[in-house]
């Protein structure tokens, strides 16, 4: 048998080289609600941002202690990886029933903020009176990107409970067998679309962008100065408000139109993509005026319309 040889320093390179698909840590949710909880001080959206943290709480205890939720099929799994699908679908698994015990579980875990806004409790409870075949329909309609068919009031809830699922079992399932890929544009794991980017700034990541999952927060390498919506390497705009939180810059594309958030962890070391998100809000009000689009929408604040 003959093969290559690896010298030292190729040996040492190989072994430190990051993995191309990052898990979220355990704590994923607990880290968020404090992020946001932080963020909401003195920030003109901060009841929002608390209501948030709130919802955040809950998913991270339903973490913790999940329902019984049926494992992924590990041969279906390895079929799906084998031929370069993401293993944990979440355009054929949201149409199942195996997500639906997560809404229940977050609705009981989920404890608002007082005092409570009457449309809160009326959402939450067009929510616990919803049907199964109802949260399902409502859970494809996010996915599949028909916004406008799922009540904006109830959304950021069906979405807490879709990115609990998919959190969960990205956590829980063995997917150490996907490959790496080039120009990865949708999550290696589940299909879903990036939310936002992450520029690493220590350690073995250093100075490496990673795209963050919009579902199961799983993040995947992709490389810099390359648009991630058309691959486009021409002249990318970086763009960014002077009061907007410390470490945030849209990436925006003048070739397609399309733009992504950017979290730059060297500027902002406790910083976090979902929670930096929703309080860069006026970010995106800028760039819609300007005509950009979103890649992708963060769960827990759905737009109207279709995308």
């Amino acid at each position: 048998m003959s093969g290559t040889i690896l010298e030292p320093g190729q040996i040492a390179a190989a072994a430190s080289k990051p993995a191309f698909l990052q898990l979220p840590p355990r704590n994923l949710f607990a880290l968020r609600a404090e992020r946001l909880a932080r963020l909401a001080e003195g920030h003109a959206l901060g009841d929002y941002l608390r209501l948030l943290a709130a919802v955040c709480r809950a998913q991270q205890q339903v973490l913790d202690a999940p329902p019984p939720l049926a494992a992924p099929d590990p041969q279906r799994c390895a079929q799906a990886i084998a031929h370069g699908l993401p293993p944990l679908a979440c355009d054929s698994g949201v149409r199942e029933d195996g997500w639906l015990a997560m809404v229940d579980a977050w609705l009981a875990a989920f404890v608002p903020p007082e005092p409570v806004n009457p449309a809160l409790a009326a959402a939450l409870g067009q929510l616990r009176a919803a049907a199964a075949s109802q949260r399902k329909a409502w859970g494809v309609a996010l996915v599949s990107g028909q916004f406008a068919s799922v009540p904006a009031a109830v959304a950021p809830f069906v979405g807490a409970a879709l990115q609990l699922a998919w959190s969960h079992w990205l956590l829980t399932t063995d997917l150490s067998a996907i490959g790496e890929a080039e120009d990865q544009q949708t999550c290696p794991a589940c299909g879903a679309l990036p939310m936002a980017g992450v520029i690493h700034g220590h350690g073995a990541r250093n100075g490496l962008r990673y795209l963050v999952c919009s579902q199961c927060a799983g993040e995947w390498h992709y490389v810099r100065l390359k648009c991630s919506h058309c691959r486009s390497t021409k002249r990318l705009d970086y763009l960014h408000l002077e009061h907007s939180p410390h470490g945030v810059k849209a990436e925006a594309c003048p070739q397609c139109r399309h733009y992504l958030k950017q979290l730059y962890l060297e500027l902002e070391p406790a910083g976090e993509a979902l929670s930096a998100d929703l309080a860069s809000l006026d970010l995106d009000l800028l760039l819609d005026a300007q005509g950009y689009l979103r890649q992708a929408p963060n769960l827990l604040l759905v737009p109207g319309g279709e995308g």
